[in-house]
């Protein structure tokens, strides 16, 4: 080939890329065990650094990710129910006290003995006729007997020994409220209200109060029978009694209080009679520790309240409400606490029956919200079904803003059922409302009085707390 000027050239030729390759140089011996003696220290570092890490993370790890199985839960407090009669003891049926019966056989041969052992009978072995029944022999006694200021004095020295037992389980709760006076100088407002131990667990001790006691306190604490002190903290209230149950933690208080403070035995109201004699304990006289004694004047039954019915009883104690006064039967247990809800004569407390809140006071003292719909309920007589009504739970009021009202049920309806149970008693009504919870919907089935005939209407309603 030749260029332009007709001189020959040589051929280009692609040349390969000098690629070039620095090599290390080889390690001696003292480096590499150099390097495996960091090796092992390294090693060693995380292996202390695992341990101390998994002995602070393990404590944690349990604590928050173990099951609920692993790690108790607080204990709860029971309070059984009461009914309105007592069961007989079982001698009374007459089965127990009979004998087994035994074989004609051993009949013959325990009562083959000979007519030479029959003893002739005397007149020393037949029993004298009862000339007077023994119930007025007993009538008369009691009648005949002449009552002295002892036997009084005796009377009340008994009723003093129930107080001076049930004192140890009341409690004088301090509310302290943080204000300002008209100057905006900060002034500390304290109140004083009694309180009943009604329950206690392993760990808390569970205190009734007045629902006054609580409301805009910025510091709340207990006083036991023995001067000791310690704070407390709110489980829950009950806006429709008026009434609260704060809790105190044991580990707080010493040996000597936990093992006083007992909690006040949960009487039967249904068994309390008109006449009995009751005493007041709590605040009675509007000082803590003050007490009363007197007799139930009158008990009234089937109260209409809200989402149920209940029993007054009307006792001529001293009484303060406000305070807390707590009433008890001659043993020393607790059957109800005054309220001031009602009217009444002077002289004359008004008493919440405790059988038909325990139910109440069981959610309370787990901190559970008591369920609330906001109905007035009467049981449908046998008269009124007579008329053409149809057999359930009449709504003689529905509160308003409540939640069967904002529903859509109405005064004059009949619930006939709620969820899957039929209702036709009161008992039956007021069971399914304690097994609901805040928060819960649940179906309520009512008739409704239409043009000519009842119609029947379903409504969901979410559950409310009082």
């Amino acid at each position: 080939m030749s260029d332009k000027n007709g001189s020959d050239r040589e051929p280009e030729r692609k040349r390969p890329f000098i690629r070039e390759k620095v090599a290390k140089p080889p390690r001696t011996k003292r480096q590499m065990a150099f390097r495996v003696f960091a090796y092992v220290v390294l090693a060693a570092i995380a292996g202390i650094a695992a341990g101390v890490s998994f002995a602070v993370a393990g404590p944690l790890a349990e604590r928050y990710l173990v099951p609920t199985t692993a790690a108790p839960t607080a204990p709860t407090v029971t309070i059984p129910t009461d009914t309105e009669t007592v069961p007989e003891p079982a001698a009374s049926t007459g089965t127990a006290a009979q004998p087994e019966p035994v074989p004609p056989s051993e009949t013959e041969e325990e009562t083959a003995p000979s007519e030479t052992t029959e003893q002739p009978t005397t007149e020393t072995e037949t029993e004298p006729e009862t000339t007077e029944p023994i119930e007025d022999i007993l009538q008369s006694a009691i009648e005949q007997y002449k009552y002295t200021v002892d036997d009084l004095d005796s009377m009340y020295t008994s009723l003093r020994g129930v107080v001076t037992a049930a004192n140890d389980g009341i409690v004088t709760i301090h509310s302290v409220r943080q204000e300002l006076d008209w100057f905006d100088n900060p002034i500390e407002t304290a109140g004083l209200y009694a309180g009943a131990v009604i329950a206690a667990t392993e760990q808390e001790m569970m205190i009734l109060t007045p629902a006054a006691a609580i409301e805009n306190a910025d510091t709340l604490r207990v006083t036991f029978a023995d001067g000791n002190e310690a704070d407390c903290t709110v489980r829950q209230t009950d806006s429709l009694t008026g009434m609260a149950v704060v809790s105190v933690e044991l580990g707080a208080l010493d040996e000597s209080t936990k093992a006083r403070a007992a909690a006040l035995p949960l009487g039967n109201s249904f068994l309390t009679k008109q006449g009995d004699v009751v005493i007041a304990v709590g605040a009675p006289a509007g000082a803590v520790h003050s007490s009363s004694y007197g007799s139930i004047a009158n008990i009234v039954r089937n109260v209409q309240i809200p989402d149920g019915v209940t029993r007054l009883l009307y006792a001529d104690v001293a009484a303060d409400a406000a305070s807390g006064t707590f009433l008890l039967n001659t043993t020393g247990e607790l059957i109800g606490w005054v309220t001031d809800e009602y009217e009444s004569v002077s002289g004359i407390a008004v008493v919440r029956a405790i059988s038909d809140y325990k139910t109440m006071l069981e959610k309370m003292s787990n901190g559970i919200p008591l369920p609330y719909l906001g109905i007035l309920p009467q049981e449908v007589s046998e008269a009124m079904k007579e008329s053409g009504m149809p057999a359930g739970i009449y709504v003689s009021e529905c509160s308003i803003d409540g939640p069967a009202y904002d529903a859509g049920i109405q005064s004059g309806d009949i619930i006939v059922r709620i969820g899957d149970t039929d209702l036709e008693k009161i008992s039956e009504y007021q069971t399914q409302i304690a097994a609901l919870n805040k928060g819960d919907t649940t179906t309520v089935v009512v008739q409704r009085k239409g043009a000519d005939e009842y119609i029947e209407l379903e409504y969901q309603v979410n559950v409310g707390a009082r």
